[in-house]
């Protein structure tokens, strides 16, 4: 099968069979409620939906984060408010109140450069729980959760366009900034983070030393793809249903709040398979499984706002509307792209952009790596990011050798 095919039907195929699950337990366990008074009473209870908030996830990263031995801080950074009808993209909303975004900044040594980390599409900062450490040995640390995700703050999503949604996280992560006061930070993003910082350096190149995108979205448009297949597939039952639920915003954050009880439940399943089964690399203990799954959790079970950007910024097969090879021209960064050797975010795109680049760039490989190539891997990710940073870590960085095991492409 077509891998770009693959990777757009295989989230709704797994939805299916875990709502198909639910079903079966939930027919069960309604049959088995019927015989008794005290099972009948005990119903309501099994129903009763898990519940979430700010505070919850907040509680979720801080037992996640147990397992870093560096200390850190945690805060909740004001980036301002706005009236309802405001100009300012970000906040068009019902409600006026500050918005904040949720940050957590690691111990470091004095006059460490600082690394600023972006998550990826449906997860949060503590996704990089695996990396903090060995890190924050060579660099100030400081993780957000983007606006709409995570433990940040969670404003009604009123953007109509993939304009008004790029503004939407790159002037959010800009006041970010302002309200911390930092420049000459070297910025990181993973896959849809990647895309967002790109985009922001792209707009406030000023303020980056060294762009890092790991398995970064959005290089690649449904144009520049033999999109014959596309057509075909669409043309039926499936690809009509797929593009149908693409079009209108189905999530697989909807599909975890749908299912109630057994959201919790799904969670696990992908978490254990993700990173345990199916993994490339090193898989997660059963300690790590377990406070990633409660973390992952109630980041997704969360109201429902940073996702909605999906269709804005990707049309179905996840091409990008805007796509960053269109861009390349105009990068003012060096940039270092890193990349696990299975991740179905292909390098081809780095190596296209890297033609029309301007600046610096290279193309790294980590081994036995999908794309969470920092948890897969999480010493060969290290030692891909050290490499890329030589120029802010090593006394004679034109002199340091490629880490043995990474590739160059």
């Amino acid at each position: 099968m077509n891998p770009i095919r693959h990777r757009s039907s295989i989230l709704i195929s797994r939805m299916a069979e875990e709502i198909s699950k639910s079903e079966l337990r939930s027919s069960a366990a309604a049959t088995g409620t019927s015989t008794t008074a005290k099972s009948r009473w005990s119903w309501p209870t099994v129903l009763r939906w898990i519940p979430t908030s700010t505070n919850h996830i907040i509680a979720a990263e801080k037992r996640l984060l147990s397992l870093v031995k560096t200390p850190y801080v945690q805060e909740q950074v004001n980036i301002g408010s706005g009236p309802p009808g405001s100009k300012i993209r970000w906040f068009r909303s019902s409600s006026d109140e500050p918005r904040f975004i949720n940050t957590v900044t690691f111990d470091s040594k004095e006059g460490s450069p600082t690394l600023v980390m972006v998550h990826g599409y449906a997860a949060s900062q503590g996704f990089f729980f695996r990396n903090f450490n060995a890190l924050a040995s060579r660099f100030r640390i400081i993780a957000v959760d983007q606006l709409g995700w995570g433990g940040s703050s969670r404003p009604d999503f009123a953007c109509k366009s993939t304009e008004e949604t790029e503004a939407w996280f790159i002037d959010s992560f800009e006041e970010w900034r302002k309200a911390k006061n930092l420049s000459n930070f070297i910025l990181l993003g993973h896959s849809f983070g990647g895309y967002v910082a790109a985009k922001y350096a792209l707009k406030h190149p000023e303020h980056i030393q060294h762009l890092v995108l790991v398995g970064p979205a959005g290089f690649s448009s449904e144009s520049d793809a033999k999109s014959e297949w596309l057509t075909k597939f669409r043309a039926t039952w499936k690809g009509a249903v797929l593009n149908h639920l693409w079009e209108s915003n189905f999530t697989p954050q909807k599909l975890v709040r749908g299912l109630g009880p057994w959201g919790p439940d799904l969670v696990r399943k992908y978490t254990s398979a993700r990173f345990g089964a199916y993994s490339s690399g090193t898989v997660l203990t059963e300690e790590e499984s377990r406070l990633l799954t409660d973390y992952a959790y109630h980041t997704l079970a969360a109201k429902a706002s940073g996702e909605l950007c999906l269709k804005y910024i990707f049309a179905f097969g996840a091409f990008a509307r805007m796509p960053l090879l269109q861009s390349a021209p105009e990068w003012k960064v060096p940039t270092t792209f890193i990349y696990g050797t299975g991740d179905w975010m292909k390098y081809q795109g780095a190596q296209e952009a890297r033609k029309q680049m301007k600046v610096p760039c290279e193309i790294i490989r980590v081994p036995q790596a999908g794309h969470f190539v920092f948890i897969d891997n999480p010493s060969g990710f290290h030692a891909a990011l050290f490499y890329a940073c030589r120029r802010f870590l090593s006394p004679d960085p034109d002199h340091e050798p490629l880490p043995e095991g990474l590739t160059s492409a």
